[in-house]
């Protein structure tokens, strides 16, 4: 297949979906995030005379006090960032590693393997280490400067809006477990309605405290990076970490003081592959990052274009696509320092040459096809059962007037682990997305990093267009990037209608959530699809669900595209999580 360049200024093929909010055009700077908050406060730091780096973090802080349902201060924080002036890509891997008392031994032996729900899945927090190193190494502002507004939003509180009102009550009987997180989630034993004030005290007092230090050390005469190592060592070496340690002491967890001290987030070059003559960057095999482009590939050597955007043969064709590449994700996906994926290999256009021939034109894969090595042993779901596993994370893109570009997927809920008293704060459960049993790539190890969901990416045409991109959604995430692409690449659609466009998932992989149930064959579309589509891919083997219109479930993509050759960027938000919010000027 060909792979057409798209001009900004026109469409290679007319689209027939028409967007439900505007694509946001802007010639200084632009961004898209999960939140209205978040896309303020990273303008706000534009505006400012911050760059994209800042203005990422602003915003990927903000998410954590308004997305704190399901992004956490103390979570994770995965990046990827375009530098233009070095015309350098590079990411920062923004997840924690097992604490060194964690085992695949303790787990199998005392929990039958599987990671459960509360202090065991806890990972050292990366998302603060993340951020201030963001901001060290490429940033210019304070830390202060741009945690502001997520403290302000945390201590002033903002509006309960529908979404994360919906989704708590979801998890309401999850949350109820425990008194720290249901003083904070369900006061009154309620879930906050839409509409009310909701006030996070303890979470504003924490990154107040960070400020404080840093605010202390600069008055000491320190410079701006002694002063985000004070705020670094709040968390990690001092009272934050100190509160956060003892809890673990005191009630079965394993993290020490000792882990918290000893981390440091990694720094790394991404994987890449082509489409075409656009470079596809992703994060590496420590989390599901190189699907993006082992996917796309795939799909290249179909012509996509002339089976029509979403028909049953361009359906089952991405979905195939995708099932093969969430085969070797199990197979080989895990920290490389602990199991080296064949990374070369699992992206070339040469095992994409082989792998392709297993899609079939004519019958789905029954189920999860062989990956490169061998077929995947899963547990699979009762065929009648819904998916309910966590659909967390956010996103933020942003891209400056200076061409630097700043792609974040901040992450981790407060409904399967502890709030730890007094702080606001539930440290990062993505353990989670461990393997509690020998033998899987992503399997728990002491210092081992979980495989991530979290991917965020980055495409660029090189002296034309870049673009930052990402989604929430777990194993969805992957998925929806790859439609709104390809939507954008070979179906020519704006950023904003390639994001809104009806959209498929399947469910053929083990979640890469505990206790990682898969289901054999289902793929859902949204029902936005005809019910003729629906029926022919039945025909073809697929179960087929049907989804409501627009649905959370299949992610929240934003992106934001910057044509270089012009001038101007777009911007676009996921309206299926209706809070996400695209701005620029």
């Amino acid at each position: 297949m060909s792979v057409d360049s798209v001009s900004q200024s026109g469409s290679a093929v007319a689209s027939k979906f028409t967007a439900g909010r505007a694509v946001i055009a802007a010639r200084k700077h632009c961004v898209a995030t999960g939140h209205y908050l978040a896309s303020q406060a990273a303008f706000q730091t534009l505006e400012s005379g911050g760059n994209a780096i800042d203005a990422g973090v602003a915003a990927a802080l903000v998410l954590g006090v308004v997305h704190s349902d399901q992004v956490n201060i103390a979570g994770v924080a995965p990046m990827i960032i375009w530098l233009a002036d070095r015309q350098e890509m590079i990411t920062i891997d923004g997840l924690g590693e097992w604490p060194a008392a964690a085992s695949c031994e303790s787990f199998e032996k005392e929990h039958g393997g599987e990671i459960p729900e509360g202090l065991l899945r806890t990972v050292i927090p990366a998302a603060p280490a993340a951020h201030i190193e963001a901001l060290r190494r490429f940033g210019t502002k304070s830390f202060g400067e741009v945690a502001s507004f997520a403290e302000r939003f945390a201590r002033e509180g903002f509006v309960m809006y529908p979404f994360m009102s919906e989704q708590l009550e979801l998890v309401k009987a999850k949350i109820a477990r425990w008194p720290s997180n249901a003083a904070i989630y369900l006061p009154g034993g309620q879930v906050p309605a839409v509409g009310d004030l909701f006030v996070q005290s303890d979470l504003a007092a924490s990154i107040r405290y960070m400020m404080d230090e840093e605010s202390a050390a600069l008055k000491r005469g320190a410079d701006r990076l002694g002063g985000l190592q004070a705020a670094r060592d709040a968390f990690y070496l001092h009272d934050l970490a100190r509160t956060i340690t003892d809890f673990h002491r005191d009630n079965g967890g394993l993290m020490t003081m000792k882990d918290m001290a000893d981390y440091q987030v990694r720094i790394e070059k991404p994987v890449m592959t082509h489409f075409g003559d656009i470079q596809v960057h992703a994060c590496g095999f420590w989390c599901q990052g190189p699907t993006l482009g082992q996917a796309l590939n795939l799909v290249k050597k179909f012509d996509l274009k002339s089976m029509g955007h979403n028909s049953p043969a361009y359906v089952h064709h991405v979905a195939e696509a995708l099932k093969l590449v969430f085969a070797d994700r199990e197979a080989y996906y895990g920290d490389p320092r602990f199991q080296e994926a064949p990374a070369d290999w699992l992206l070339s256009e040469a095992y994409a040459d082989q792998r392709h021939q297993l899609i079939r034109p004519d019958e789905a894969w029954p189920g999860l096809p062989p990956s490169g090595k061998g077929m995947v042993d899963a547990l699979v779901g009762d065929p009648q059962e819904k998916q309910e596993g966590p659909y967390d994370t956010s996103c933020v893109t942003v891209v400056d007037g200076q061409g630097n570009a700043i792609c974040i997927a901040p992450s981790d809920v407060c409904s399967d682990t502890i709030v730890i008293p007094g702080t606001g704060l539930a440290p990062s459960s993505r353990g989670s997305q461990s393997w509690g049993r020998r033998g899987h790539a992503s399997s728990v190890a002491p210092g081992k990093r979980p495989r991530l969901t979290p991917s965020p990416a980055m495409l660029v045409q090189p002296g034309k267009w870049l673009m930052p991109i990402g989604s929430p959604g777990g194993d969805s995430q992957t998925q929806a990037n790859i439609q709104a692409i390809l939507n954008m690449v070979v179906f020519g659609m704006d950023p904003q209608s390639a994001i809104e466009a009806p959209r498929f998932i399947t469910y053929s992989h083990p979640d890469s959530f505990s206790p990682h149930k898969a289901f054999p064959g289902r793929l859902c579309l949204e029902g936005r699809f005809p019910q003729d589509t629906a029926n022919a891919l039945s025909t073809l083997g697929h179960e087929v669900v049907l989804w409501p219109e627009r649905l959370w479930r299949a992610g929240g993509v934003c992106a934001v595209r910057y044509d270089m050759e012009r001038g101007v960027l777009e911007g676009g938000a996921d309206p299926r999580r209706a809070a996400s919010s695209a701005i620029g000027w």
